[in-house]
């Protein structure tokens, strides 16, 4: 948690990956004054950029990231579980759910709570690590319950009650060594019959700036794409953008 607040800002990850969510909340008609939750907000940089498009509450279950994510003065920041949350019916215009529903034991669940607390014709998008088969030690290390293909992702989606109105993969470009690196590693944790702990290598580490910057120039270009109403085939991650009816 604390690698992961200190990158937050500067990774090229994280900034990288609210291009691409930027890109795909321009294309969305939302109300004047709308009423928008982040949803496991972390260390509340994102709930910075959600403010630009009204007014802005979140929830995390870290109470140390909650103490984080309130002193940036955004909005309200709850402490709970998104399986629960401390909302009335219909209350938000607009969700955010990023890199979250794969550390909920029901992502169904989840996903019902949140179409719970979102008005009819609100969206909820969400952001989850892409193919089951790219398992690895990485996965343990964060807590990860799944990966999602697009069809898993479709589907929870739909039984909780969301209509899809829209999915695609992004960072793909880094797909491939990505991909390299998490099978060798999980090779070598069977080999040396590991614990994900002591295999996993933090991925959080900024390194240096030109570095941090050339990882970043993918998703930037990405985030053009989707913004013009493209979509990608192949990549670490997919979104969905989904409304409920």
């Amino acid at each position: 948690m604390q690698a992961m607040l200190g990158a937050d800002e500067r990774h090229w990850w994280y900034r990288g990956r609210r291009r691409v969510i930027r890109a795909e909340l321009e294309r969305l008609a939302l109300p004047s004054g709308a009423r928008i939750l982040d949803a496991g907000c972390g260390s509340g940089r994102t709930m910075q950029l959600l403010s630009a498009y009204g007014l802005v509450s979140g929830i995390e279950l870290s109470e140390s990231a909650a103490e984080v994510a309130r002193a940036r003065g955004v909005g309200e920041v709850m402490i709970g579980r998104l399986e629960e949350l401390p909302w009335p019916e219909e209350r938000f215009d607009l969700i955010t759910c990023l890199d979250v529903i794969e550390h909920t034991p029901d992502d169904r669940a989840t996903l019902a709570e949140l179409r719970r607390v979102c008005r009819p014709g609100g969206h909820l998008v969400v952001t989850v690590p892409a193919y089951p088969r790219l398992w690895s030690v990485h996965d343990e290390a964060n807590h990860h319950y799944r990966r999602y293909s697009r069809a898993a992702l479709r589907r929870a989606a739909q039984e909780a009650g969301w209509a899809l109105e829209r999915m695609s993969s992004f960072n793909s470009m880094l797909l491939a060594p990505a991909a390299a690196v998490r099978l060798s590693r999980r090779r070598r944790a069977r080999t040396l019959n590991g614990t994900a702990t002591e295999i996993y290598r933090d991925e959080l580490s900024i390194g240096p700036a030109w570095l941090n910057g050339a990882l970043e120039w993918p998703l930037a270009l990405e985030a053009r794409w989707l913004g013009r109403g493209g979509t990608l085939a192949l990549g670490l991650s997919l979104i969905a953008i989904l409304r409920r009816r």
